[in-house]
C-alpha cells in the first residue's frame, strides 16, 4: 500500500517485490477467517456452559483483521492484475488496521480486568478507564500513522501506561485467586479450589502471552524500515506472530465445559480485603438438581471486602449432585485399572 502510494496510486513502476503480497494476503484471510468462524460457532454452541459475554466481547478482533485482510488483498490484486489501485481501498485497509490495534487492545484490558472470570460486570469505573484508553489509543495511532508530529512521543507514552496497567490488574488478580485459594484450601472444599487454580492458570498464561505481545510491539516499532527489500518476508514474520499470539489468547479463554464452580462469581469486584462468608452444603436428587436455578443464592466464591454492607449477609452455598461422589469414585477406580 504504501508503495502504490508513492507511486502516485499507478501500478506503473510498482515494485516486482510486492507481486506475492495478493497471495500473502489471501492465505491470512483464509486463515483468519476460519479462525473467526470457529471462535463464533464454539462460543455459540457452549453459550449454556459459562457466561460468555467476554468471548463475545473478542469476536470483534478477528472479523476486522478479516476485513483489513480483505481488503489488503483485494487492493493488491487490483493493483498488479487490473491496473488499479484504488485510495479508498487504501484507506479502508488503513482505518481497519487502527480498528483492529485497538479492538485487541481493548480486548486485553477486558481480560486483564477479569471481565466474566472474575466478576460478571466491570464497575463504573473500570468502564471508564477501559473506554478512555481505548479512544487515546485510536487517536494516537491515527496521528502516528498520518505521521503527525510528536505523536510517536504519544504513541509510545500510551503503551507504556496500556501495558503498565494490563500488567497490574493481571498481577491484582492473581493476588486475588491465591488468597482464595488459600481460604478455600483451609475450608476443604475441593471443586472450588479447582475452579480457582482453573482461573489462575488462566491468568498466568495471559501474563505470559502479553509478554510476547510487550516484546512484538518493540520490535515492530524498532523496524522502522519501510524499504521493499524482503517486505514480504517482514509480512509474512508479523502476521503469523501476530496469528498465533491471538490463537494462544482465545484458546486459552475460549469457551468451554469448566470446572462447576468456574461461572459463578460476583457481580461486581469489591475493593477491601478478600473475605469469604460461611460455606454451607445442600444435597438434592437428580431430578432437582438438572432443573436447578437459584440466582439469589450465591454459589461459587464471592470477593466481598470488609466494610463492604452487602458482605454481612453474603452465605456461600454449595451444591452437589447426590450421585457425584459415586461417579467420581467409579472413574478413579477405572483410571486406576487402566494404569
Amino acid at each position: 500500500m504504501d508503495a502504490a502510494a508513492g507511486n502516485g496510486g499507478s501500478p506503473v513502476g510498482l515494485d516486482d517485490s510486492y507481486r506475492p503480497l495478493p497471495g500473502l494476503y489471501f492465505a491470512f484471510l483464509s486463515v483468519w477467517l476460519l479462525s473467526a468462524c470457529s471462535w463464533t460457532l464454539n462460543t455459540y454452541k457452549k453459550r449454556r456452559f459459562q457466561s460468555n459475554n467476554l468471548q463475545w466481547a473478542i469476536t470483534s478482533v478477528p472479523f476486522i483483521k478479516v476485513l483489513q485482510l480483505m481488503l489488503s488483498f483485494l487492493f493488491w490484486y487490483s493493483c498488479f492484475y487490473f491496473q488499479a489501485c484504488s485510495l479508498w481501498m487504501s484507506f479502508g485497509v488503513y482505518v481497519t488496521g487502527v480498528l483492529f490495534q485497538t479492538a485487541a487492545f481493548v480486548s486485553f484490558l477486558l481480560i486483564a480486568h477479569g471481565y466474566c472470570i472474575m466478576c460478571e460486570h466491570l464497575s463504573l469505573s473500570e468502564r471508564r478507564t477501559t473506554a478512555a484508553l481505548g479512544c487515546v489509543f485510536y487517536l494516537t495511532l491515527v496521528g502516528y500513522k498520518a505521521c503527525v508530529p510528536y505523536f510517536t512521543v504519544l504513541l509510545l507514552l500510551n503503551y507504556f501506561v496500556s501495558f503498565y496497567l494490563i500488567f497490574w490488574y493481571i498481577s491484582q488478580n492473581l493476588l486475588v485467586l491465591r488468597e482464595q485459594m488459600s481460604i478455600v484450601e483451609n475450608e476443604d472444599v475441593r471443586t472450588m479450589h479447582d475452579a480457582l487454580y482453573t482461573k489462575y492458570k488462566m491468568f498466568k498464561k495471559f501474563q505470559g502471552a502479553m509478554q510476547l505481545v510487550a516484546m512484538a510491539e518493540t520490535v515492530i516499532y524498532m523496524n522502522m524500515d519501510d524499504s521493499s527489500e524482503n517486505y514480504c518476508l517482514r509480512l509474512l514474520i508479523r502476521e503469523w506472530a501476530q496469528f498465533c499470539i491471538f490463537s494462544y489468547i482465545g484458546w486459552t479463554f475460549r469457551s468451554q465445559d469448566l470446572t462447576p464452580r468456574f461461572s459463578v462469581m460476583p457481580a461486581t469486584k469489591c475493593k477491601g480485603d478478600t473475605l469469604v462468608p460461611p460455606i454451607y452444603s445442600i444435597e438434592m436428587d437428580a431430578a432437582t438438581f438438572k432443573d436447578f436455578s437459584s440466582h439469589e443464592w450465591h454459589i461459587g466464591v464471592p470477593t466481598c471486602g470488609r466494610g463492604d454492607k452487602s458482605s454481612e449477609d453474603a452465605v456461600l452455598v454449595i451444591i452437589e449432585h447426590p450421585h457425584s461422589q459415586r461417579l467420581r469414585t467409579v472413574l478413579d477406580t477405572s483410571s486406576s485399572r487402566s494404569a
